[in-house]
């Protein structure tokens, strides 16, 4: 079973990003043909900035892999790698009805938030439905705000299938149902966009500052409290056993400490989680060179998927070579 899937590189990566994404990509590793690419294409249409792009391309590698993501066990590469994702997407163009992309709700959303309505940012679904169709992928995980870009996909797979034969595999999303939305800060939903993250590789003392910034009710610190409620335990329990989470919860009905004190054990979980991340990423920000092998060789993989996919689309499209 093939599963593809990729997270943008836009920078620091957050509580958020890890276990609603990296950590299903970790376990999927050990029992499918996973392949992961960075998609700084799809960058393009909110990051104007060419010196951040590749840098922020070069640290999502290293904080993929840094994070468990094994390149013996799966297949990483950098989108603009494999040039034949933008002739598929042209190709792919043509089978995509006006309306399908209209409806998109991505666009929609983010053309309400203030971000300028353009070409890119439109037709950004028919770019990933390329992404996914290109390598035959059969499973794409995804959040709940992306399953409808995995449904055009599959309607313009169809579309194409329709005409030329079953030429792309329909692809399935999946979505992790156990995961639930990891809370920022202030409870919402953990997102940059709403200044409310925990930084996987900031410092210990940022880590601290953050921790201290969790909002919290106001009951005193001799009284019981609502762990059901907490924000600080909502992010705690994502680093818990069983039997530590009912230890937690005791800690909180008995009373006799202040959310202070979860803050702190807050803060010693997150810290002591990544410590061996940590010490991955220190070691390949110091040997960049063995970075850009490793990605040159996932694209090396992912090309000879992609020409050979191509050639066929070429052939019954009628591009002469």
């Amino acid at each position: 079973m093939r599963v593809l899937t990729g997270i943008q590189p836009s920078g620091a990566l957050h509580l958020g990003n890890y276990f609603g994404a990296i950590k299903q990509m970790v376990n999927l590793q050990e029992s499918s043909d996973l392949v992961i690419f960075i998609p700084n294409y799809h960058a393009l249409t909110s990051l104007k900035d060419g010196k951040a792009l590749r840098d922020n391309t070069l640290d999502a590698a290293i904080n993929f892999m840094a994070l468990g993501i094994d390149p013996n066990k799966s297949t990483l590469w950098v989108q603009s790698d494999v040039k034949e994702v933008l002739e598929l997407y042209w190709v792919l163009s043509g089978y995509t009805p006006m309306g399908l992309l209209e409806r998109a709700h991505s666009y929609k959303d983010k053309v309400a938030k203030g971000i300028a309505a353009n070409h890119s940012l439109f037709s950004y679904p028919v770019l990933m439905a390329a992404d996914i169709l290109l390598y035959d992928s059969e499973v794409i995980p995804v959040g709940k705000d992306q399953i409808q870009h995995v449904e055009i996909a599959r309607d313009i797979a169809i579309k194409f299938n329709n005409d030329f034969g079953d030429v792309f595999t329909i692809p399935a999303y999946k979505v992790d149902e156990v995961v639930a939305t990891v809370p920022g800060l202030d409870g919402a939903k953990m997102s940059k966009s709403y200044g409310n993250t925990i930084d996987i590789f900031c410092s210990e003392k940022e880590l601290k500052k953050a921790c201290s910034k969790i909002v919290t009710d106001s009951t005193p610190m001799e009284e019981p409290k609502d762990f059901q409620t907490c924000n600080v335990y909502a992010l705690a329990k994502l680093f818990l056993e069983n039997d530590e989470v009912v230890a937690l919860q005791e800690r909180y009905t008995k009373g006799g400490e202040g959310y202070g004190h979860f803050k702190a054990y807050l803060q010693g979980l997150i810290w002591n989680f990544f410590e061996e991340a940590r010490d991955k990423r220190a070691y390949f920000l110091s040997n960049p060179h063995e970075v850009m092998d490793i990605l040159e060789d996932g694209a090396k993989k992912a090309r000879k998927i992609a020409s050979e996919k191509m050639i066929h689309i070429r052939e019954i499209v009628g591009i002469y070579r």
